[in-house]
């Protein structure tokens, strides 16, 4: 055999042996490492799972409610308060504000007291 032929047979072996030799040891690190990270990841979502079903089991009461005092707990946008607080201040009656504001007029009283008009 000529020279050039058995340096390119003891390459290539040489080439396959440390293919084998160095995967079979990373390989086992590597997958003890996406082992410890599944487990990890499989143990955070069953937490953030667990709060979940606690907050929602909380407090069924808000579904009972009826449906007029959902509606007067909404909050009432900056622009009609300053609206009722200006339509106060030109004299007009809580029921007239109520009207034009399309609010309640407990809601027109409410949105006054909060803004310290006595009524």
């Amino acid at each position: 055999m000529s020279l050039p032929i058995s340096l390119m047979i003891i390459g290539i072996t040489a080439l396959i042996v440390s293919i084998f030799a160095g995967t079979k040891s990373n390989s086992a690190h590597e997958i003890e490492q996406v082992s410890i990270s599944l487990h990890q990841e499989t143990s955070h979502l069953k937490k953030r799972l667990k709060a979940l079903e606690e907050e929602l089991m909380i407090d069924p009461t808000p579904m009972k409610q009826p449906m007029r005092s959902i509606e007067t707990t909404k909050p009432v946008h900056s622009i009609i308060i300053s609206q009722i607080t200006a339509l106060h201040g030109q004299g007009y009656p809580v029921e007239e504000i109520s009207k034009r504001s399309s609010l309640t007029e407990d809601e027109v009283r409410s949105v006054l007291r909060s803004k310290g008009v006595r009524i």
